[in-house]
Protein backbone atom coordinates (compact mmCIF):
# COMPACT_ATOMS: atom_id res chain seq x y z
CA UNK A 1 0.00 0.00 0.00
CA UNK A 2 1.08 3.23 -0.96
CA UNK A 3 1.29 5.93 1.76
CA UNK A 4 3.56 8.23 0.41
CA UNK A 5 0.75 10.93 0.25
CA UNK A 6 0.55 11.19 3.74
CA UNK A 7 1.07 14.97 3.48
CA UNK A 8 2.10 17.39 6.35
CA UNK A 9 -0.61 18.77 7.70
CA UNK A 10 0.30 22.28 8.72
CA UNK A 11 -2.74 23.30 11.31
CA UNK A 12 -1.01 21.66 14.88
CA UNK A 13 -3.81 21.61 16.61
CA UNK A 14 -7.63 19.78 16.86
CA UNK A 15 -10.32 21.63 16.62
CA UNK A 16 -13.16 21.13 19.59
CA UNK A 17 -10.77 19.59 22.18
CA UNK A 18 -8.71 20.66 25.09
CA UNK A 19 -5.35 21.00 23.03
CA UNK A 20 -3.28 22.04 25.81
CA UNK A 21 -2.73 21.42 29.59
CA UNK A 22 -0.04 23.17 31.55
CA UNK A 23 2.37 20.71 34.32
CA UNK A 24 -0.07 19.35 36.01
CA UNK A 25 -0.19 18.76 39.73
CA UNK A 26 2.83 16.76 41.30
CA UNK A 27 0.71 13.88 41.69
CA UNK A 28 1.85 10.45 40.35
CA UNK A 29 1.42 9.85 36.69
CA UNK A 30 -1.40 7.74 35.76
CA UNK A 31 -0.53 4.43 33.44
CA UNK A 32 -0.91 5.10 29.69
CA UNK A 33 -4.16 2.69 29.94
CA UNK A 34 -5.88 5.24 32.50
CA UNK A 35 -4.76 8.15 31.23
CA UNK A 36 -7.68 10.02 29.27
CA UNK A 37 -4.67 11.78 27.26
CA UNK A 38 -4.08 8.53 25.31
CA UNK A 39 -7.55 8.55 23.96
CA UNK A 40 -8.08 10.49 20.74
CA UNK A 41 -10.80 12.37 19.78
CA UNK A 42 -14.07 11.63 17.87
CA UNK A 43 -12.99 12.12 14.24
CA UNK A 44 -9.67 11.81 14.60
CA UNK A 45 -9.13 9.25 11.86
CA UNK A 46 -9.91 11.93 9.42
CA UNK A 47 -6.83 14.07 10.15
CA UNK A 48 -3.65 14.11 8.38
CA UNK A 49 -0.68 11.74 9.91
CA UNK A 50 1.23 13.94 12.07
CA UNK A 51 -1.33 16.21 12.84
CA UNK A 52 -1.35 17.08 17.07
CA UNK A 53 -4.51 15.92 18.55
CA UNK A 54 -3.84 17.20 22.18
CA UNK A 55 -0.39 18.37 24.16
CA UNK A 56 0.61 19.01 27.65
CA UNK A 57 3.71 20.12 29.51
CA UNK A 58 4.73 17.55 31.99
CA UNK A 59 7.88 17.07 34.48
CA UNK A 60 10.50 14.56 33.65
CA UNK A 61 12.43 12.92 36.45
CA UNK A 62 15.48 10.09 36.40
CA UNK A 63 14.20 6.92 37.44
CA UNK A 64 10.78 8.70 38.29
CA UNK A 65 13.00 10.12 41.24
CA UNK A 66 15.31 13.05 40.71
CA UNK A 67 13.22 15.96 38.85
CA UNK A 68 14.90 18.07 35.93
CA UNK A 69 15.48 20.96 35.32
CA UNK A 70 13.12 21.31 31.95
CA UNK A 71 10.01 20.64 30.87
CA UNK A 72 9.04 18.12 28.47
CA UNK A 73 6.06 18.86 26.02
CA UNK A 74 3.64 15.08 25.13
CA UNK A 75 1.93 15.19 21.53
CA UNK A 76 -1.05 12.78 21.10
CA UNK A 77 -0.81 12.85 17.05
CA UNK A 78 -2.69 10.87 14.42
CA UNK A 79 -0.39 8.26 13.34
CA UNK A 80 -0.97 4.65 11.30
CA UNK A 81 -1.16 1.12 12.06
CA UNK A 82 0.81 -1.62 10.21
CA UNK A 83 -2.37 -2.23 8.03
CA UNK A 84 -2.62 1.46 7.09
CA UNK A 85 -5.84 2.05 9.48
CA UNK A 86 -5.49 5.47 11.30
CA UNK A 87 -4.02 5.14 15.03
CA UNK A 88 -3.43 7.67 18.02
CA UNK A 89 0.41 8.58 18.69
CA UNK A 90 2.05 9.84 21.87
CA UNK A 91 5.71 11.25 22.10
CA UNK A 92 8.03 13.50 24.75
CA UNK A 93 9.47 16.19 22.90
CA UNK A 94 12.30 18.11 24.77
CA UNK A 95 13.28 21.30 23.02
CA UNK A 96 17.21 23.02 24.37
CA UNK A 97 16.63 26.07 25.85
CA UNK A 98 19.90 27.58 24.10
CA UNK A 99 19.85 26.98 20.51
CA UNK A 100 21.75 28.25 17.07
CA UNK A 101 19.31 30.43 16.16
CA UNK A 102 21.38 30.75 13.04
CA UNK A 103 19.78 27.43 11.53
CA UNK A 104 17.05 25.22 12.22
CA UNK A 105 17.41 23.52 15.30
CA UNK A 106 17.96 19.90 14.51
CA UNK A 107 15.67 17.25 15.29
CA UNK A 108 16.35 13.95 17.01
CA UNK A 109 14.14 11.46 17.44
CA UNK A 110 15.21 8.80 20.36
CA UNK A 111 13.70 5.33 20.49
CA UNK A 112 14.08 3.66 23.54
CA UNK A 113 14.66 0.16 24.03
CA UNK A 114 10.98 -0.28 25.11
CA UNK A 115 10.93 -4.45 24.65
CA UNK A 116 7.87 -4.81 27.02
CA UNK A 117 4.12 -4.85 26.28
CA UNK A 118 3.65 -3.28 29.64
CA UNK A 119 2.71 0.39 29.78
CA UNK A 120 4.52 1.59 31.85
CA UNK A 121 7.75 0.55 29.91
CA UNK A 122 6.26 3.29 27.42
CA UNK A 123 8.90 6.55 27.71
CA UNK A 124 5.92 9.04 27.76
CA UNK A 125 5.25 7.50 31.55
CA UNK A 126 8.62 5.87 32.14
CA UNK A 127 10.32 9.11 32.08
CA UNK A 128 7.94 10.83 34.29
CA UNK A 129 8.14 12.30 37.63
CA UNK A 130 6.28 9.95 40.04
CA UNK A 131 6.87 6.55 37.33
CA UNK A 132 6.80 3.41 38.82
CA UNK A 133 8.60 1.58 36.12
CA UNK A 134 11.25 -0.51 37.82
CA UNK A 135 12.91 -2.90 35.09
CA UNK A 136 12.03 -0.05 32.28
CA UNK A 137 14.91 0.78 30.18
CA UNK A 138 14.38 4.10 29.45
CA UNK A 139 14.81 5.31 32.60
CA UNK A 140 18.22 4.26 31.71
CA UNK A 141 18.17 5.46 28.68
CA UNK A 142 17.57 9.28 29.79
CA UNK A 143 20.91 9.84 30.27
CA UNK A 144 21.57 9.69 26.49
CA UNK A 145 18.51 11.37 25.80
CA UNK A 146 19.99 14.26 27.70
CA UNK A 147 23.41 14.12 25.62
CA UNK A 148 21.39 14.68 22.87
CA UNK A 149 19.77 17.64 24.37
CA UNK A 150 23.66 18.76 25.50
CA UNK A 151 24.37 18.84 21.74
CA UNK A 152 21.69 21.96 21.03
CA UNK A 153 19.04 19.44 19.35
CA UNK A 154 15.61 19.01 19.95
CA UNK A 155 14.79 14.97 20.71
CA UNK A 156 10.86 13.26 20.13
CA UNK A 157 10.88 10.41 22.24
CA UNK A 158 8.09 8.41 20.84
CA UNK A 159 6.40 4.87 22.20
CA UNK A 160 6.84 3.67 18.90
CA UNK A 161 5.21 0.54 20.09
CA UNK A 162 1.91 2.39 20.04
CA UNK A 163 -0.74 2.63 22.61
CA UNK A 164 -0.73 -1.32 23.19
CA UNK A 165 2.49 -2.28 23.42
CA UNK A 166 2.68 -4.38 20.27
CA UNK A 167 6.92 -5.17 20.03
CA UNK A 168 8.00 -6.70 16.96
CA UNK A 169 5.19 -5.64 14.53
CA UNK A 170 6.48 -4.29 11.23
CA UNK A 171 6.31 -0.66 9.61
CA UNK A 172 4.07 0.33 12.51
CA UNK A 173 6.93 1.83 14.68
CA UNK A 174 8.29 3.42 11.53
CA UNK A 175 5.37 5.46 11.09
CA UNK A 176 5.25 6.28 14.59
CA UNK A 177 8.33 7.79 15.21
CA UNK A 178 7.92 9.79 11.55
CA UNK A 179 4.54 11.13 12.86
CA UNK A 180 6.15 11.68 16.00
CA UNK A 181 8.39 14.12 14.32
CA UNK A 182 6.00 15.67 11.84
CA UNK A 183 3.73 16.61 15.27
CA UNK A 184 6.58 17.99 16.74
CA UNK A 185 7.22 20.24 14.04
CA UNK A 186 3.49 21.00 13.85
CA UNK A 187 3.25 22.02 17.20
CA UNK A 188 3.99 25.61 16.75
CA UNK A 189 4.76 26.53 20.37
CA UNK A 190 7.55 24.16 19.93
CA UNK A 191 9.00 26.80 17.49
CA UNK A 192 10.57 24.18 15.14
CA UNK A 193 10.74 24.71 11.75
CA UNK A 194 9.36 22.32 8.88
CA UNK A 195 12.45 22.25 7.08
CA UNK A 196 14.70 20.94 10.32
CA UNK A 197 17.44 18.48 9.46
CA UNK A 198 16.03 15.24 11.28
CA UNK A 199 18.56 12.45 12.83
CA UNK A 200 16.75 8.96 13.79
CA UNK A 201 18.80 7.10 16.78
CA UNK A 202 18.15 4.12 18.54
CA UNK A 203 20.01 0.84 19.99
CA UNK A 204 18.41 -3.32 20.15
CA UNK A 205 14.37 -2.87 20.54
CA UNK A 206 14.97 0.75 19.76
CA UNK A 207 17.19 0.12 16.83
CA UNK A 208 15.00 -2.39 15.69
CA UNK A 209 12.07 0.36 15.18
CA UNK A 210 14.65 2.89 13.96
CA UNK A 211 15.54 0.43 11.05
CA UNK A 212 11.82 0.16 10.46
CA UNK A 213 11.28 4.14 10.35
CA UNK A 214 15.01 4.38 8.11
CA UNK A 215 12.98 1.96 5.61
CA UNK A 216 9.71 3.54 5.26
CA UNK A 217 10.43 7.18 5.25
CA UNK A 218 11.26 7.50 1.47
CA UNK A 219 7.33 6.46 0.73
CA UNK A 220 5.82 7.76 4.12
CA UNK A 221 7.42 10.78 4.46
CA UNK A 222 9.07 11.94 1.93
CA UNK A 223 9.12 15.45 2.82
CA UNK A 224 10.65 14.96 6.03
CA UNK A 225 14.75 15.91 5.77
CA UNK A 226 15.73 12.89 7.17
CA UNK A 227 20.02 13.21 7.09
CA UNK A 228 20.48 10.02 8.91
CA UNK A 229 19.99 7.01 10.87
CA UNK A 230 22.01 5.01 13.76
CA UNK A 231 20.53 1.55 14.14
CA UNK A 232 22.16 0.44 17.13
CA UNK A 233 22.69 -3.58 17.29
CA UNK A 234 18.81 -3.43 15.58
CA UNK A 235 17.35 -7.18 15.82
CA UNK A 236 17.23 -7.82 12.44
CA UNK A 237 15.71 -11.13 12.45
CA UNK A 238 13.24 -12.23 15.29
CA UNK A 239 12.87 -15.92 13.72
CA UNK A 240 16.88 -16.15 14.58
CA UNK A 241 16.50 -14.30 17.96
CA UNK A 242 13.67 -16.19 19.29
CA UNK A 243 15.67 -19.73 18.26
CA UNK A 244 18.90 -18.71 19.91
CA UNK A 245 17.65 -16.98 22.66
CA UNK A 246 15.05 -19.83 24.32
CA UNK A 247 16.29 -21.61 27.11
CA UNK A 248 19.32 -18.94 27.64
CA UNK A 249 19.94 -15.82 30.08
CA UNK A 250 17.41 -13.85 28.07
CA UNK A 251 14.89 -16.23 27.48
CA UNK A 252 12.39 -13.65 28.85
CA UNK A 253 12.89 -11.38 25.66
CA UNK A 254 11.48 -14.05 23.01
CA UNK A 255 8.54 -14.91 25.39
CA UNK A 256 7.91 -11.47 25.44
CA UNK A 257 7.81 -10.68 21.19
CA UNK A 258 5.76 -13.88 20.76
CA UNK A 259 3.16 -12.37 23.15
CA UNK A 260 2.91 -8.95 21.70
CA UNK A 261 2.81 -10.71 18.51
CA UNK A 262 -0.45 -12.60 19.05
CA UNK A 263 -2.27 -9.37 19.46
CA UNK A 264 -0.67 -8.65 16.09
CA UNK A 265 -1.33 -11.81 14.26
CA UNK A 266 -4.49 -13.88 14.69
CA UNK A 267 -2.48 -16.51 13.01
CA UNK A 268 0.02 -16.94 15.51
CA UNK A 269 -2.49 -16.26 18.41
CA UNK A 270 -4.15 -19.69 16.70
CA UNK A 271 -1.30 -21.58 16.84
CA UNK A 272 -0.34 -20.84 20.44
CA UNK A 273 -4.53 -21.31 21.73
CA UNK A 274 -3.54 -24.66 19.90
CA UNK A 275 -0.24 -26.07 21.23
CA UNK A 276 0.41 -23.67 24.53
CA UNK A 277 -0.10 -25.61 27.52
CA UNK A 278 -2.19 -24.09 30.51
CA UNK A 279 0.90 -23.02 31.99
CA UNK A 280 2.59 -21.59 28.65
CA UNK A 281 -0.65 -19.64 28.05
CA UNK A 282 -0.66 -18.38 31.66
CA UNK A 283 2.68 -17.31 31.46
CA UNK A 284 2.47 -15.20 28.41
CA UNK A 285 -0.61 -12.87 30.24
CA UNK A 286 1.69 -12.96 33.15
CA UNK A 287 4.40 -11.52 30.78
CA UNK A 288 2.38 -8.93 29.14
CA UNK A 289 2.44 -6.88 32.54
CA UNK A 290 6.10 -7.02 33.18
CA UNK A 291 8.71 -4.33 32.92
CA UNK A 292 11.72 -5.92 30.33
CA UNK A 293 14.50 -6.42 33.02
CA UNK A 294 11.69 -7.83 34.97
CA UNK A 295 10.75 -10.25 32.67
CA UNK A 296 14.37 -11.12 32.07
CA UNK A 297 15.60 -11.98 35.81
CA UNK A 298 11.92 -14.27 36.25
CA UNK A 299 12.74 -16.30 33.19
CA UNK A 300 16.24 -17.28 32.91
CA UNK A 301 16.70 -19.96 31.55
CA UNK A 302 13.03 -20.67 30.26
CA UNK A 303 12.71 -23.36 27.72
CA UNK A 304 9.19 -22.95 25.66
CA UNK A 305 9.78 -26.09 24.43
CA UNK A 306 8.29 -27.22 27.98
CA UNK A 307 5.56 -24.88 27.70
CA UNK A 308 3.64 -26.65 24.24
CA UNK A 309 1.91 -29.57 23.37
CA UNK A 310 4.47 -31.04 20.14
CA UNK A 311 8.14 -30.07 19.47
CA UNK A 312 9.05 -26.88 19.47
CA UNK A 313 10.71 -26.90 16.05
CA UNK A 314 7.63 -28.61 14.16
CA UNK A 315 6.12 -26.11 15.87
CA UNK A 316 8.41 -23.13 14.51
CA UNK A 317 7.91 -24.77 10.99
CA UNK A 318 4.33 -24.44 10.48
CA UNK A 319 3.36 -22.45 7.25
CA UNK A 320 1.67 -19.67 10.10
CA UNK A 321 4.73 -19.42 12.09
CA UNK A 322 6.74 -18.68 9.38
CA UNK A 323 4.86 -16.09 7.59
CA UNK A 324 5.06 -14.59 10.23
CA UNK A 325 8.77 -14.37 11.21
CA UNK A 326 9.45 -13.52 7.62
CA UNK A 327 6.93 -10.37 7.73
CA UNK A 328 8.84 -9.19 11.12
CA UNK A 329 12.38 -9.52 9.45
CA UNK A 330 14.29 -6.39 8.40
CA UNK A 331 15.84 -5.43 5.08
CA UNK A 332 12.47 -5.34 3.16
CA UNK A 333 13.12 -2.49 1.76
CA UNK A 334 16.45 -0.15 1.05
CA UNK A 335 17.09 2.59 4.00
CA UNK A 336 17.02 6.37 1.71
CA UNK A 337 18.91 7.98 4.90
CA UNK A 338 22.13 7.28 5.30
CA UNK A 339 22.67 4.71 8.00
CA UNK A 340 25.38 4.24 10.54
CA UNK A 341 24.63 0.45 11.87
CA UNK A 342 26.77 -0.29 15.04
CA UNK A 343 27.42 -3.69 16.16
CA UNK A 344 29.13 -5.60 18.62
CA UNK A 345 30.54 -9.03 17.28
CA UNK A 346 30.52 -10.96 20.64
CA UNK A 347 26.98 -10.49 21.07
CA UNK A 348 24.68 -12.92 23.23
CA UNK A 349 21.41 -10.81 22.43
CA UNK A 350 22.11 -9.84 18.74
CA UNK A 351 23.57 -11.90 16.21
CA UNK A 352 25.86 -9.78 14.26
CA UNK A 353 25.43 -12.74 12.20
CA UNK A 354 21.92 -11.65 11.65
CA UNK A 355 23.49 -7.78 11.24
CA UNK A 356 25.82 -8.76 8.48
CA UNK A 357 23.08 -10.18 6.17
CA UNK A 358 21.10 -7.05 6.67
CA UNK A 359 24.54 -4.91 5.29
CA UNK A 360 24.15 -7.23 2.34
CA UNK A 361 20.47 -6.54 1.68
CA UNK A 362 20.62 -2.50 2.11
CA UNK A 363 23.95 -2.62 0.21
CA UNK A 364 22.92 -4.37 -2.92
CA UNK A 365 19.71 -2.10 -3.17
CA UNK A 366 22.36 1.24 -3.07
CA UNK A 367 21.66 2.28 0.49
CA UNK A 368 24.71 4.32 1.73
CA UNK A 369 25.85 2.26 4.92
CA UNK A 370 28.47 3.23 7.51
CA UNK A 371 29.18 -0.35 9.72
CA UNK A 372 30.75 -0.29 12.79
CA UNK A 373 31.52 -4.36 13.59
CA UNK A 374 32.73 -4.01 17.24
CA UNK A 375 35.39 -6.83 17.70
CA UNK A 376 35.84 -6.17 21.40
CA UNK A 377 32.30 -4.87 22.95
CA UNK A 378 29.12 -6.70 23.68
CA UNK A 379 25.22 -5.83 23.72
CA UNK A 380 24.47 -4.00 26.42
CA UNK A 381 27.93 -2.11 27.01
CA UNK A 382 28.37 -1.09 23.25
CA UNK A 383 25.91 1.34 23.89
CA UNK A 384 27.41 3.94 26.15
CA UNK A 385 30.53 3.43 24.36
CA UNK A 386 29.33 4.07 21.32
CA UNK A 387 27.46 7.14 21.97
CA UNK A 388 30.18 9.88 21.32
CA UNK A 389 31.06 8.28 17.61
CA UNK A 390 27.16 7.96 17.04
CA UNK A 391 26.48 11.74 18.26
CA UNK A 392 29.59 13.10 16.14
CA UNK A 393 28.52 10.79 13.21
CA UNK A 394 24.65 12.48 13.63
CA UNK A 395 26.68 16.02 14.20
CA UNK A 396 28.05 15.90 10.98
CA UNK A 397 24.63 14.78 9.11
CA UNK A 398 23.10 17.53 10.17
CA UNK A 399 25.82 20.01 9.44
CA UNK A 400 25.94 18.24 5.68
CA UNK A 401 29.15 17.34 5.18
CA UNK A 402 29.53 14.35 2.79
CA UNK A 403 29.95 10.94 3.25
CA UNK A 404 31.53 8.42 1.13
CA UNK A 405 29.71 7.07 -1.89
CA UNK A 406 30.55 3.49 -0.66
CA UNK A 407 29.78 1.37 2.12
CA UNK A 408 32.44 2.28 5.01
CA UNK A 409 33.60 -0.64 7.62
CA UNK A 410 35.10 -0.68 10.97
CA UNK A 411 36.63 -2.93 13.05
CA UNK A 412 38.64 -0.86 15.14
CA UNK A 413 36.83 -1.51 18.85
CA UNK A 414 35.73 1.11 20.89
CA UNK A 415 37.11 0.66 23.45
CA UNK A 416 40.94 0.70 22.00
CA UNK A 417 39.59 4.58 21.03
CA UNK A 418 41.27 7.75 22.80
CA UNK A 419 38.90 9.38 22.05
CA UNK A 420 35.91 7.14 23.06
CA UNK A 421 36.99 7.57 26.55
CA UNK A 422 37.61 11.74 26.08
CA UNK A 423 33.74 11.62 25.42
CA UNK A 424 32.58 9.29 28.15
CA UNK A 425 34.04 11.68 30.34
CA UNK A 426 32.10 14.35 29.10
CA UNK A 427 28.97 11.61 28.60
CA UNK A 428 29.65 10.62 32.55
CA UNK A 429 29.70 15.03 33.25
CA UNK A 430 26.19 15.08 31.86
CA UNK A 431 24.95 11.63 33.50
CA UNK A 432 26.48 12.90 37.12
CA UNK A 433 24.42 16.54 36.64
CA UNK A 434 20.86 14.37 35.36
CA UNK A 435 21.43 12.10 38.72
CA UNK A 436 21.65 15.09 40.86
CA UNK A 437 18.98 17.29 38.81
CA UNK A 438 21.14 19.96 38.26
CA UNK A 439 20.98 21.76 34.91
CA UNK A 440 22.60 20.25 31.64
CA UNK A 441 23.56 22.98 29.88
CA UNK A 442 24.54 23.01 26.11
CA UNK A 443 27.94 22.01 25.64
CA UNK A 444 27.78 19.06 22.60
CA UNK A 445 29.56 15.55 23.89
CA UNK A 446 30.59 15.20 20.33
CA UNK A 447 33.06 17.69 20.38
CA UNK A 448 35.10 15.39 22.13
CA UNK A 449 35.24 12.94 20.06
CA UNK A 450 37.61 13.79 17.42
Amino acid sequence: MDLGNAARDTGAEWIGQPLHEDVAPRTRPVLPSRDPFYQPPAGYEHARPGTVLRSRNVELAFLGLVPQKFTATQLLYRTTSMNGEPQAGVTTVVVPTQRDTTRPCPVMSYQCAIDAVAGRCFPSYALRRGAKAIGALAQLEFLLIAAALAEGWAVSVPDHEGADGFWGTPYEPGYHILDGVRAAQNCERLGLAANAPVGLWGYSGGGLATAWAAEVCGDYAPELDVVGAVLGSPVADLGHAFRRLNGSFFSGLPAMVVAALTHTFPELDEVIQEHATEEGKAMLLRIEKMTTAHAVLRWIGMDMGKLVDAPLEQILQTPQVQAVFDRIKLGTAVPTPPVLIVQAVHDRIVSVDDIDVLIESYCSGGANVTYHRDMFSEHMLLHPMSAPMTLRWLRDRFAGRPLSAHMTRTKWPTLLNPSTYRGMLRLGVISAKVIAGRRVERRPLSQFDQ
